[in-house]
């Protein structure tokens, strides 16, 4: 039985977590959107968007789950997930810098896929640090930890990401150079702060592994019956981050169209901040009240409340109503990732917790995939129906309907019983 941790040793496992966050949540609303207006056409910035990112996050699908099988077997001196860590967030480095300094349309989409690769090796690797140390009474606090991080990242990144990249020029320097020294220093911490054990004991190279492919085989070779609660909160996951996904990619474009403000960055930003300071808050609560109250009557109150907030933004005239719209989605989200990602790790397989929370980034990779495909259909909207902005109303509308949806799904998953996760042995 794993001995309970500190919540030191948490922050530390979840360090990480702060620069991955802030990487993807300055590149996506803010950085990208703002970048790709200097290479393609105003009335098809939607589709360019969407597309690119679609790409990418498909990627990220495969990737992501793959690297945390790997994970599972890696055989080194230095335990099994931190050298996948390591080598991705170096790559990661080269491919940033290709994304923002070398120029031109082909070279951000160069920059941006092989960013999507180094990204989701270390990603995939980093999934398997709390279920490989922290006991299963701990996760719900755990968890809050983790998501405590990503959205305090959010927070960061929306803030200083905003400011800058001027709505001008949007030169991405300033910003880049940043995510680089926020994912060195989260890296290091996590990776030189968390002991693991040896998975080969004398020095020199790897054990010799099966062939990419075949590993690729086994990730997705899966079996579904036995793990079927598992397969269900996949698909709960999937519909609900499907709703929200798109909003937050396309919150720039329609802050530009609809509202007219005089730098879109900078308020998508402040946007964004609003609704990670509601997911900060209730990802510690969520926490707490998961591993009290049970993941399922907070994954229903989180569907209600992020519904509410979509079907809100109907109703939105200036950035204030928005900036206060965005803060009941982020309450709604804060409490679905934390009590999901709780339950995800009490579902998963101990003996290949990697592989499948890996797997969970088919729901939300995958959706997030999904969502940018609203870029085309933004644009053909739009463009119908001049001034309507029918594209974004409809986006809205289809956000609420997936997270009430995801309820459905929910229904269909066993939550295990909270007394056996609170009594289980310790060992100092």
């Amino acid at each position: 039985m794993k001995k309970e941790v500190s919540i030191w040793k948490m922050i530390v496992l979840n360090m990480y977590w702060i620069g991955l966050s802030f990487k993807w949540n300055a590149i996506h609303p803010l950085l990208l959107p703002a970048v790709l207006l200097n290479y393609v056409p105003n009335a098809q910035k939607n589709t360019y968007l969407g597309v690119l990112t679609f790409i990418g996050l498909v990627i990220a699908t495969l990737v992501q789950p793959l690297a945390g099988a790997i994970s599972d077997r890696w055989a080194s001196r230095w335990g099994r997930r931190r050298p996948l860590i390591v080598i991705g967030s170096l790559f990661d480095l080269v491919f940033l810098a290709i994304l923002a300094w070398v120029g031109g349309l082909v070279w951000l989409f160069i920059g941006y896929i092989f960013l999507q690769f180094s990204s989701n090796i270390a990603h995939g690797a980093v999934q398997g640090l709390l279920p490989d140390q922290v006991p299963a009474r701990q996760l719900g606090v755990a968890s809050g930890v983790k998501t405590f991080m990503d959205m305090l990242a959010l927070i960061i990144a929306s803030l200083v990401a905003g400011n800058l990249i001027d709505p001008n020029t949007r030169n991405p320097t300033m910003i880049t150079v940043v995510i680089m020294v926020l994912v060195v220093i989260s890296t290091a911490i996590t990776v030189l702060g968390v002991k693991e054990e040896p998975t080969l004991d004398s020095p020199g190279m790897l054990k010799p592994s099966r062939s990419v492919v075949q590993e690729f085989k086994d990730t997705f070779k899966v079996d579904f019956k036995a793990n079927i609660p598992y397969w269900w909160l996949i698909a709960e996951r999937f519909v609900f981050l499907l709703g929200v996904f798109g909003i937050q990619q396309f919150a720039q474009y329609y802050i530009g169209d609809v509202l007219k403000v005089d730098n879109p960055v900078k308020a998508t930003g402040n946007l964004m901040a609003s609704l990670a300071v509601g997911l900060v808050i209730m990802a510690l609560a969520g926490g707490w009240l998961t591993d009290r109250l049970g993941a399922r009557i907070i994954l229903v109150a989180a569907s209600l409340v992020t519904g509410l907030g979509c079907l809100l933004l109907l109703l939105v005239k200036d950035q204030s109503s928005l900036v206060w719209i965005g803060s009941v989605i982020g309450i709604g989200m804060g409490l679905f990732l934390t009590s999901n990602w709780a339950l995800a790790n009490q579902l998963a397989p101990g003996a290949e917790a990697g592989k499948y929370l890996g797997l969970t980034n088919i729901a939300t990779a995958g959706a997030g995939a999904l969502g940018r495909l609203w870029g085309p259909i933004l644009d053909g909207l739009n463009n119908a129906w001049q001034g309507q902005w029918m594209g974004y109303k409809s986006m809205f509308i289809f956000g609420a309907v997936c997270t009430v949806a995801s309820l459905i799904l929910l229904a269909r998953i066993p939550i295990p019983n909270r007394e056996s996760l609170q009594f289980e042995t310790k060992v100092e």
